[in-house]
């Protein structure tokens, strides 16, 4: 499908080889990103789908993954997928919203070339998963399993649409103890970046993640 006349802005660099789309309406003002890998490039959630982003996507070259986070970052995939030819990648029990198209489930993890892992962190929506790519100190994208508060800090955020809030605590305090310091140093929300964009969009994480 051809996008629509374009109507988002440009990306913006947030990191040396990390786009953030502008906010995607068809996910309620979710972000998406843009990985720049050698090995491959990666879309994380659902970018709004217009002349922009497609201009952008053409000129950055082939896209491997689309990696949606949540169902509720799921919007236009297939024209994404037929422009791109990308492979779909999104966890097993939320795939069954993606008929027809070229999709790579996992259960729990999900590891690629040595520099990306994705972690199922169900609460936010049964699939809810997070990626980690281990340059730059540690980048983990989160979609909106952790987002910022009014604070700018990254919390888990409780609404009338979560899925299971004590297995999403459960999740977040795995994250604590998984990552340290040493592996992890930005963390990309998938969405409520108006909080944090004095500081463009990203904000050093640990030790700020916060429970409860």
């Amino acid at each position: 499908m051809i996008p629509q006349t374009s109507t988002s802005k440009p990306p913006r660099l947030v990191l040396d080889n990390i786009f953030a789309f502008s906010p995607n309406r068809d996910t309620l003002g979710g972000t998406a990103y843009f990985l720049a890998l050698e090995e491959g490039n990666i879309i994380v959630d659902s970018p709004p789908w217009d002349e922009t982003t497609e201009t952008f996507l053409q000129q950055q070259g082939p896209v491997r993954w689309l990696f949606l986070t949540h169902r509720g970052a799921i919007a236009q995939v297939r024209s994404i997928q037929q422009a791109t030819g990308c492979d779909i990648l999104i966890q097993e029990q939320e795939a069954y919203l993606l008929p027809g198209l070229n999709v790579t489930t996992f259960e729990d993890t999900f590891s690629w070339r040595d520099r990306v892992e994705i972690l199922w962190t169900s609460g936010h929506s049964p699939g809810s998963s997070c990626l980690y790519h281990n340059g730059l100190g540690g980048v983990l994208f989160t979609g909106r399993h952790l987002l910022p508060n009014q604070q700018g800090i990254p919390v888990p955020l409780r609404t009338a649409k979560t899925f299971h809030w004590p297995r999403q605590i459960k999740n977040v305090k795995l994250l604590l103890d998984r990552f340290t310091p040493d592996t992890l140093q930005y963390i990309l929300p998938g969405a409520n970046t108006g909080f944090l964009r004095g500081k463009g969009v990203i904000d050093q994480a640990y030790p700020k993640i916060q429970v409860g």
